[in-house]
């Protein structure tokens, strides 16, 4: 489906704080819920735009093809060009059906460690902040007017300060920081100047001895999977093992959610999106040590998921941190730019990076069906915050969540151990 265009920018001039040849300018949206239909024009305008890796076609249209669709969620995603029919913006867009509400949101939003448009190289210096806020207002009132695309509640969240080189434009709404920021640091040189321009000696020299440890068990290897099977079963074994550490934790399982294993493993072994993953381990001897699911795309790699063996002899001698090691070597290798450790705010990331990045959300009711489920949200949003934000609540608020968490597995195997055997 493509709704009528509609010209986005009318006669709003007393608003707009760019010059006069600005102000001329309009921004023409169209919308569309077939991904399909727009495959080719996604494809090259991700190519030459500023855009993250959660936005190319292949994450988002994966994401749909094993989870949106048999979840209903119905896709919006927003063309707008200028009036030179160049692209401007791609926003990849949903309308989800709630219990009590339908909500705008992003697309694939739950895989996706940042959310934003896709924006056009010069897009800052052709539209304003007020231009913007002029767009999305048209925006909005186009798909209200579209029965099966009106919402009652927004909700627009983890969306990163910056796109590119360009701020981002969805910052100029009614933001509010999200409970976690994201970190990423820039690469240099090669990996040995690299690590001793960030860890220092007796840091380096410990990393050594765990090392010497480990090799105690096996050889230790970093190993890069090849071929579908590799990567499939590299990819199980850190769903696996991050299950059983998130347990551990008190912390629902990420996997447990029907269709979002094999979306991972779709996406990493089709040959068509293989170009842009990376997954690897570290071997100790026979043993799976450590196992890692990231993206690259641009000059950077993106760290997604990372898992390590918990239950090994030698987990205190820290396969993930030399996993993590590696990985970076691995990054500086290519000649990447810049390592993104994305959202999370874990001391391992605090220590490498050499940049933070600042995580916004966006709520608002657009009808009264829209406002419980809009104020609940941003409620939670702001509770989670502050416990995340305040060292002491963190500290508790984890304790208390793993104590939970213990109590329900206990519960668990004490209900396996009393159910009656399978009948013969």
């Amino acid at each position: 489906m493509t709704l009528s265009s509609v010209e986005a920018a009318r006669d709003r001039a007393a608003l707009y704080e760019g010059p006069p040849s600005e102000i001329q300018q309009t921004v023409t949206l169209s919308v569309h819920d077939d991904l399909a239909a727009i495959e080719k024009e996604w494809r090259r305008f991700e190519g030459v735009a500023d855009c993250t890796a959660f936005q190319t076609f292949d994450w988002v249209s994966t994401w749909h093809r094993h989870i949106g669709l048999r979840d209903g969620v119905r896709a919006a995603i927003v063309v707008g060009r200028f009036a030179d029919g160049d692209i401007a913006f791609i926003m990849p867009l949903a309308v989800v059906v709630d219990c009590l509400a339908t909500r705008l949101c992003w697309l694939a939003r739950e895989v996706c460690d940042y959310n934003a448009p896709l924006l056009a190289r010069d897009f800052s210096q052709r539209v304003a902040p007020a231009r913007f806020l002029a767009v999305w207002d048209d925006l909005l009132g186009l798909l209200q007017h579209d029965p099966l695309l009106r919402h009652d509640w927004i909700e627009l969240d983890k969306m990163p300060q910056t796109v590119g080189a360009q701020v981002n434009p969805f910052t100029f709404l009614d933001v509010k920081l999200n409970p976690s920021g994201a970190h990423l640091t820039h690469l240099s040189g090669d990996w040995e100047e690299f690590y001793y321009a960030k860890r220092s000696s007796a840091t380096r020299r410990r990393d050594r001895t765990k090392r010497k440890h480990m090799s105690e068990f096996g050889e230790v290897r970093f190993v890069s999977a090849a071929d579908a099977a590799e990567i499939r079963g590299t990819l199980a074994t850190l769903m696996e093992q991050k299950s059983r550490s998130l347990a551990r934790r008190g912390i629902a399982d990420l996997f447990a959610d029907a269709g979002r294993r094999e979306f991972f493993l779709d996406f990493a072994s089709d040959p068509r999106t293989r170009h842009m993953v990376h997954v690897s381990r570290v071997d100790v001897g026979t043993t799976w040590a450590a196992a890692n699911f990231g993206m690259v795309f641009g000059d950077c790699y993106y760290h997604v998921l990372a898992s390590y063996n918990e239950d090994s002899a030698f987990s205190s001698y820290g396969p993930g941190a030399l996993h993590l090691r590696e990985l970076l070597a691995y990054a500086i290798g290519l000649g990447l730019k810049r390592f993104d450790f994305t959202i999370g705010d874990e001391r391992y990331k605090l220590e490498w990076s050499d940049t933070s990045l600042k995580l916004y959300d966006h709520a608002k009711v657009v009808t009264w069906r829209g406002l419980p489920a809009c104020w609940s949200s941003i409620a939670w949003r702001r509770v989670k915050r502050f416990i995340k934000q305040t060292p002491l609540a963190w500290r508790v608020a984890s304790r208390v969540r793993i104590v939970l968490g213990a109590i329900t597995r206990s519960r668990a195997r004490a209900d396996q151990r009393q159910s009656p055997p399978p009948a013969e």
